[in-house]
């Protein structure tokens, strides 16, 4: 067995009862441990002291392991989580910025979109794992298209994701709707394990009020019967919930709900202008919910209740969106950003604390997209990220836990680990030729722009 040893630094280790679901759960903890992982299997075999030394499973020199990773002076944390994004975006960050979220979509981002080529897919994702690699991110969730290219920058750049084809039925006819959801479920069938398994899929429909009844009541149960997972907008804007009351008389959980959508393994995204009782709905149902405060806040969306939906015992996770309503792809501005806003939504400075801002964005992703990760801990996928706290806006050391809530940033990430392989090691990405990358996406961008300004 192939090992790996993060040795010298600080482990942020789970609470207690591991729980996502309350803000009320027990707090994170820091000691001073090495953690052992075995590469080919991609797990946390061991954390403690001189985990390595005399260990049967390893073959380095003197009973070390194969391979190690210098963390003195940093804080080993689980990878971070980006549950809900449009990576290929990246090729329209800064393109179509203060505008409302109506006018953006129809003026801006659609007709883009509709210029979109595969190799312009597979430019923006590329850059999108750089950026995410950079800044501490081993796990993604992508809604967007040519998800193969996608699956492809997945399996270059080393990281996990939770893919799918966006649909959106409306303004197609039968022909092109049909279409649209059969590509959703192809693809979630073709690429299901893809990257010896760090790439899963889910059937992603946009959001209830863009997609047609008549399509979720042929196609939701051909995806419930294969067992593929949903992802999907809820409740992103009062518009879209007034959208669906108009159109069938409910709310837009209730809706889904009616439409099988809801379930465990689905999860949703935004969850903004939500109500008591559709809260109560996702909490019985196990469905989870990506709280995205940077694009919500920069489309003036609103502001989710965070808190009610812990309190009631919804998984939250985090996400970014995408960079063309974020602008960046860094989760730890979003950890600040839940924390900061929870507080706002919630009229209580207590609200979405620090600890629960950090489990959102790990095992609360990890929990939402179905992977076992999101804690340093033995057994777990060996998603990694090396914090170095040698920085002055991370002195004093009161609460290493508040600092990676409230004051680290992506460029303090030294190493970064996935699935047992290191993706980053001292800040230069390993998987990925940044220079070529970022030449790529900004042709692709910049091209990209003309055609849809034609």
């Amino acid at each position: 067995m192939t090992t790996l040893e993060i040795t010298g630094g600080r482990v942020l280790r789970p609470g207690r009862d591991g729980g996502t679901g309350s803000s009320r759960a027990a707090d994170h903890s820091i000691e001073a441990a090495d953690v052992l992982v075995g590469v080919e299997a991609g797990e946390i075999l061991a954390v403690g002291p001189d985990v390595a030394e005399g260990t049967d499973a390893t073959a380095g020199e003197a009973g070390g392991a194969d391979e190690t990773l210098d963390a003195s002076g940093g804080l080993v944390i689980p990878g971070l989580v980006n549950a809900h994004g449009h990576a290929a975006m990246t090729l329209l960050r800064g393109y179509a910025d203060d505008k409302h979220l109506e006018a953006w979509l129809r003026e801006d981002i659609w007709p883009a979109e509709a210029e979109l080529t595969p190799e312009d897919v597979a430019a923006g994702t590329r850059l999108a794992a750089l950026e995410m690699i950079r800044s501490g991110t081993t796990a993604f969730a992508d809604m967007y298209f040519h998800v193969g290219e996608v699956v492809d920058a997945v399996r270059e750049a080393g990281l996990r994701a939770r893919v799918g084809h966006g649909v959106v039925t409306v303004g197609k006819d039968d022909e092109g709707a049909h279409a649209d959801f059969e590509e959703s479920l192809s693809v979630a069938e073709k690429f299901d394990g893809a990257a010896d398994g760090r790439v899963r899929t889910a059937v992603m429909p946009h959001a209830p009020h863009t997609v047609g009844s008549d399509y979720f009541a042929e196609f939701v149960p051909r995806a419930r019967a294969a067992g593929v997972p949903f992802h999907f907008h809820l409740n992103e804007t009062e518009v879209y919930v007034e959208e669906i009351g108009e159109e069938a008389g409910v709310r837009p959980a209730e809706y889904a709900a009616d439409h099988d959508l809801l379930a465990e393994d689905t999860w949703v995204a935004h969850g903004v202008h939500i109500d008591a009782g559709e809260i109560d709905r996702l909490a019985d149902s196990g469905t989870a919910v990506v709280h995205c405060p940077a694009s919500n806040m920069k489309l003036n969306s609103g502001m989710a209740p965070v808190q009610e939906m812990l309190d009631a015992g919804v998984t939250v996770a985090l996400g970014t969106d995408g960079a063309a309503s974020n602008n960046d792809l860094d989760m730890f501005g979003e950890l600040r950003d839940a924390a900061m806003l929870g507080k706002l939504a919630a009229d209580d400075a207590e609200a979405v604390d620090a600890d629960t801002a950090v489990r959102m964005a790990t095992e609360g992703g990890a929990n939402a997209l179905g992977i076992e990760a999101g804690r340093v801990e033995a057994g777990a996928k060996a998603d990694l990220a090396v914090v170095d706290l040698e920085a002055a806006h991370l002195t004093p050391e009161h609460d290493l836990v508040s600092h990676l809530a409230y004051s680290a940033k992506g460029s303090d990430v030294r190493h970064t680990v996935c699935d047992g392989s290191v993706l980053m090691r001292d800040r230069e990405v390993l998987t990925l030729e940044e220079d070529a990358v970022r030449e790529r996406a900004e042709t692709a961008a910049r091209d990209l722009a003309a055609r849809a300004r034609d």
